[in-house]
């Protein structure tokens, strides 16, 4: 739940396409608590073979900031020509904004996938914090921060804390251990018929292991909830074994969470798909919309 919390104004840069999940980010950024001084730039990106179109795509662009303002909000709009994830990323590396925010397919997407090209591509190669939003949009009501007690969680546990949630919003911590051992096959020499499955033995440093991990686990999750009060929201903690991106979409389809938030690790200009597996599953098959918060690579930073 939310309690007294200090919002900062975002640069918020919103891709829109017309799409049903663009809409839908609109839907969601006019719920924000965001301040007065918050700008956001709705930036539509049409190809040349739409420069006949440039009018119209004109229009719906001015009708998406129409809808921002009437939200009370500030909003400018960015037409430019090219090519949707190239332009993006570009505009982002440029004026470098707070927050990207982009619908999970566009209007074109094949039915049934769960993510579109240029989304795929904008939350791989920018370095800020990106939004990704799915439609149909339900409102914030559960919030969902998964933290593996890295650098980058740690990042997505204090963007999370300046971010300006819903009144009322429901904030919880999870955090996944590893999976349990798996059984082991023991065959005799000469054996023929099927393999034999035999459970490993829970031995002392086995059960010493998987207390030490519970341990730390249980230590990241407060750490994470005490950063999260100290900004003004009262979060709860949860804590499950398994495969971290299996357990944590099983939690949220249970739960009906709203959104993920998560960190993972910002790109290195020499290197490509860098978001991590984890990050890059909940994006794609979770379901609901997902924060990615990204930044430069520790070394990096200043």
């Amino acid at each position: 739940m939310m309690t007294n919390k200090k919002v900062d104004p975002l640069k918020v840069l919103l891709a829109d396409d017309g799409s049903e999940h663009a809409r839908a980010a609109i839907e969601l950024l006019g719920d924000l608590p965001l301040t007065p001084k918050c700008q956001i730039t709705a930036l539509r990106v049409f190809t040349p073979l739409q420069a006949a179109e440039h009018a119209k795509l004109e229009a719906a662009l001015e009708q998406t900031c129409d809808l921002l303002r009437n939200k009370g909000l500030r909003a400018a709009p960015e037409l430019l020509l090219g090519y949707p994830a190239e332009k993006i990323v570009e505009y982002a590396d440029e004026h470098h904004p707070d927050l990207i925010v982009l619908g999970a397919k566009g209007l074109r997407a094949t039915l049934g996938i769960l993510l579109g090209g240029v989304a795929q591509q904008v939350v791989e190669y920018v370095c800020c914090p990106v939004l990704i939003v799915r439609a149909p949009y339900r409102k914030l009501r559960r919030i969902l921060l998964a933290t593996d007690g890295s650098p980058y969680s740690q990042r997505a546990v204090e963007f999370l804390g300046r971010f300006p949630l819903p009144a009322g919003a429901d904030v919880r911590v999870m955090h996944v251990l590893p999976p349990p051992p798996f059984p082991v096959i023991v065959s005799e020499v000469g054996y023929v018929g099927p393999p034999l499955v035999q459970p490993l033995p829970f031995l002392e440093e086995s059960i010493a292991q998987r207390a030490k991990e519970e341990q730390e686990g249980q230590a990241w999750l407060k750490r994470a909830v005490k950063t999260l009060r100290a900004s003004g929201i009262a979060a709860m903690s949860v804590l499950r074994r398994g495969d971290a991106a299996t357990e944590i979409i099983e939690y949220v389809k249970e739960q009906q969470v709203d959104l993920i938030v998560t960190g993972s690790r910002g790109l290195s200009r020499i290197k490509a798909w860098l978001l991590g597996s984890v990050s890059r599953k909940l994006v794609h098959y979770s379901g609901c919309s997902v924060l990615i918060v990204k930044g430069p690579e520790p070394s990096e930073e200043v």
